[in-house]
């Protein structure tokens, strides 16, 4: 899963205003479908921005490195 970079907002803010302002002419041209698109693309922007903000708040995770156990002796010959 992907997180946006933190320098991204500003951006997430411009887009979000050009969504209300579109969402603002598709209900005044009572576009439905539109509309729903529109509400449907601002949850995932604000769900976004939601992640940056749980982002900044806890830093990234360390995760480890992974480790290969060690393997027994093999026998020839067997």
């Amino acid at each position: 899963m992907l997180t946006p970079n933190p320098k991204m907002l500003p951006r997430l803010d411009e887009l979000e205003e050009d969504l209300l302002a579109r969402r603002e002419r598709a209900f005044a041209e009572d576009w439905r479908g539109e509309i729903d698109g529109i509400d449907l693309t601002l949850s995932f922007l604000r769900s976004k921005r939601q992640q940056v903000a749980r982002f900044e708040r806890h830093g990234p995770v360390s995760l480890g490195l992974p480790t290969v156990p060690p393997q027994g002796k093999q026998v020839k010959g067997s």
